[in-house]
């Protein structure tokens, strides 16, 4: 397809940085203008026991899905109700429990000013979002948000532009106030991700990934090399523990613990006379079972090793991973 012949790219950058710099500078002037109000509002949702319900149309009604999914993300429960089909049935999800927050610019959408004296009229507190504090939509809130823009990014100063940049970042603020007040932490956070990066690192235990039971390898002290050896092929792990009669750990013995012993034992020297306390590594590296499983990946590159032994409070065995298991978890 052929590209318009009014098509300038050097114009195409300079209207894109002119976009930009328009809507950095409505949100910062967003930063200056903010007041008591904000507290108010940030109170006003703490106090409520139910949700917070956004509602808008058009463009507002876009921004206000995205603030609800925040929200309710970063611990306010929060959905998104259409204006319009509030009109039709869907006011009834709303309770007098909750406190609907309202988006428009003007203040005057149609589908949106018409349900406010229902809310009203059910004792639902009501924080309104508009760039015109004499709207009727500011006269109906108990609580306003002034999110006015001087102008659009759009040239002709029409499309939603910079006052959705502005009702987003707003948004934004409240939602991250609103968790700072809960004390949300970043755990809380991953228990609304789980499927997420965040909530598998968060959420993941070494108890959850690491080998156990049978699939442990583990070996005497006083077992000899090929012993030693037979067991690591065995259990696929690329190293054994060694472990005293009570299960503790005295060492590893991995692979390349191996390959470094006969470069420094050379070929002429019987290996199937040395025992595995003889060629152990001690005091190897060790996790809890209830840490988290990123601590381990984390101790692993810390350390340059592949692989880690999990041991209880005694120093007993209980486990061992590598970075394959933390892999395959989607923890790494």
């Amino acid at each position: 397809m052929n590209l318009p012949s009014t098509f300038d790219p050097l114009r195409a950058q300079a209207m894109a940085r002119e976009t930009l710099a328009i809507e950095a500078s409505a949100v910062s002037a967003l930063a200056q203008r903010l007041d008591d109000r904000f507290s108010e509002a940030v109170a006003l949702v703490l106090r409520s026991r139910g949700r917070v319900v956004v509602t808008g149309m058009g463009k507002s009604g876009h921004v206000g899905r995205k603030i609800a999914a925040t929200l309710a993300s970063t611990g306010t429960p929060s959905m998104f109700v259409h204006p319009a089909e509030a009109s039709h049935g869907d006011l009834g999800m709303i309770t007098s429990d909750d406190v609907v927050l309202g988006i428009s610019n003007s203040g005057e959408s149609e589908e949106l000013t018409a349900i406010l004296p229902l809310i009203k009229r059910m004792g639902v507190p009501l924080l309104a979002m508009t760039g015109r504090a004499q709207s009727s939509l500011a006269r109906h809130a108990d609580v306003v948000l002034d999110t006015a823009v001087d102008k659009e990014a759009c040239p002709h100063n029409l499309a939603p532009t910079a006052s959705t940049t502005a009702q987003l970042a707003m948004g934004d603020a409240l939602a991250v106030a609103l968790l700072d007040a809960r004390g949300f932490r970043a755990d809380d956070f991953a228990r609304s991700h789980p499927g997420g990066a965040l909530g598998r690192k968060l959420l993941t235990h070494v108890a959850d990934v690491m080998r156990s039971g049978d699939d442990l390898p583990r070996t005497a002290p006083d077992a000899g090399l090929m012993d030693l050896m037979r067991e690591i092929s065995a259990k696929g792990l690329g190293m054994s523990a060694i472990v005293d009669a009570d299960n503790r750990v005295l060492g590893v013995f991995t692979d390349g613990d191996l390959r470094r012993l006969i470069e420094r034992t050379g070929s002429g020297t019987d290996l199937r006379s040395l025992t595995a306390r003889d060629v152990m590594h001690p005091h190897p590296r060790t996790i809890g079972a209830d840490a988290l499983a990123v601590e381990a990946a984390d101790l692993m590159e810390a350390h340059r090793v592949t692989s880690v032994l999990v041991v209880d409070g005694t120093g007993r065995l209980v486990g061992a991973l590598n970075s394959n298991d933390l892999m395959r978890a989607k923890v790494i």
